[in-house]
């Protein structure tokens, strides 16, 4: 732990953090009696708090996102490096990071051209959400306007993404939405009987609940579908044989975008660049960002086929017809600098294929817990994004109270260990344990984060 803050100044720190910070999504009545917890350091895996307590992150910072793990000294020296140069200049011009990471970025995403930068995913999905929206009108009179998302899918926390969300407790109290968006079943096949859903080909079934949805909407009316290719904080759901082909065929089939929602799943998470490469889907438009520069700075990116670009050129004497949208932050340069570097990194560590191993050998581990744990109905997941949904009784799939999965959380958290959990998210199925360690893991780690987990089953569920 840092050895420059002394006790008293740690102290200064905490009494500034309850007097004036409002964290996020927390519930502040309990630091009236108790210190919130600060993070004062990380290397590697592991973290400090203001306590000089040691965690192990098996959640890449809480919320998926330091991909390549805590104190990358090259990272925060592009950064500096840059800054000093040139900060930030508005997004109608170029920079010379900006340029030179899409250059970077589009050679790994086949198919698609043109990088829009923003600063947070919610902001990136919000333009994804506008283009569609603006080419309704351009091409369809409006009319071809409407969103389809997905039953237990997040895409951020704006008013719209929330309209565009599948986690009806996330969205509580927040409305009314906008409207326009319209959502289709999910593609859990270990909850396919709560659907109804056959026991074969699962996965064309539950894409063609996306084909119904459209035909009672009129496919008209439908300009794009925005997905999750890992759902991740609605339970870590895999998609199962056959959902993402036939997804693509019904998107072509009626004319709809297909957005692909990857700022969880995106630069490496699952063991590729993007989750999508898992499933051999070409989409035609993409949004980033957590792992993009792994929290080191803050940017986001919006990428979209050249067909897409071209709709917003294709008259230029319309003083209308061009994408009128600004991100004031997407014109800061330390994101795409520090997105260079974490490029690299992954690049010349390996750390797509290690993503890749570890992953399988984490999915083993946490088998062997289900092997040992009758609360533990099913794991599932790819590469480090991992989750395993706790039952009450595995043969009717009652799902664990949510009180009792956080209690696992809060158990681990105590041994030294960071997991996390779905948590008033969807009404009576917050009841998956999720891990997203950095892609930086080795086989220790990660048995110390299962063995954590081991432990703290036995002791909440006995």
């Amino acid at each position: 732990m840092d050895g420059n803050l002394t006790p008293n100044d740690l102290s200064h720190v905490v009494d500034a953090d309850k007097a004036h910070i409002w964290h996020h999504l927390i519930q502040h009545k309990p630091f009236e009696t108790k210190d919130p917890n600060v993070i004062v350091e990380g290397k590697g895996m592991r973290v400090w708090n203001q306590a000089g307590k040691e965690h192990i992150d098996g959640v890449s910072g809480g919320v998926w996102t330091v991909n390549v793990g805590y104190g990358r000294e090259s990272i925060a020296k592009a950064v500096y490096d840059q800054l000093v140069k040139i900060n930030f200049f508005a997004g109608s011009a170029g920079s010379v990071p900006g340029a030179l990471f899409a250059e970077k970025l589009i050679a790994k995403m086949p198919g698609l051209s043109r990088v829009y930068y923003c600063n947070s995913g919610s902001e990136a999905n919000e333009k994804a959400f506008k283009m569609i929206r603006q080419i309704a009108h351009k091409r369809y009179g409006g009319t071809k306007h409407k969103i389809l998302y997905r039953d237990r899918d997040y895409h951020g926390t704006t008013i719209s993404c929330l309209s565009a969300g599948g986690q009806d407790e996330r969205g509580a109290q927040y409305g009314p939405y906008t409207p326009g968006f319209v959502r289709v079943p999910h593609c859990l096949e270990y909850r396919a009987a709560d659907q109804g859903a056959p026991t074969e080909n699962y996965g064309e079934w539950a894409a063609d609940q996306i084909e119904q949805v459209i035909l009672r909407e009129g496919p008209d009316t439908v300009g794009g579908l925005c997905l999750e290719p890992v759902t991740a904080g609605g339970g870590v759901i895999t998609p199962p044989q056959g959902y993402w082909d036939r997804v693509q065929e019904i998107c072509r089939k009626y004319d709809i975008l297909l957005h692909i929602d990857e700022v969880v799943c995106g630069v490496g998470r699952t063991g590729t660049w993007f989750g999508y490469q898992q499933y051999g889907v070409q989409p035609d438009l993409v949004t980033m960002a957590k792992g993009v520069a792994s929290g080191y700075a803050a940017i986001a990116c919006l990428v979209t086929t050249e067909e897409v670009f071209a709709m917003f050129k294709d008259n230029a004497d319309d003083p209308l017809n061009y994408f009128r949208d600004i991100s004031t932050f997407g014109g800061c340069t330390a994101g795409p600098a520090a997105a260079i570097e974490n490029l690299r990194i992954i690049e010349d560590e390996d750390l797509l294929g290690n993503c890749t191993r570890m992953g399988e050998y984490m999915l083993g581990k946490l088998g062997e817990l289900q092997d040992k744990h009758a609360v533990i109905g099913q794991v599932r997941g790819k590469g480090l994004f991992l989750g395993a949904e706790l039952v009450s009784d595995r043969d009717t799939r009652t799902p664990a109270p949510e009180k009792m999965v956080q209690a696992v959380v809060a158990d681990c958290m105590g041994q030294g260990v960071i997991i996390g959990a779905t948590n008033r998210s969807v009404p009576g199925y917050n009841n998956t344990l999720c891990f997203s360690p950095a892609l930086i893991a080795k086989k220790d780690d990660l048995d110390q984060i299962v063995d954590a987990v081991d432990g703290a089953l036995t002791r909440v569920f006995g």
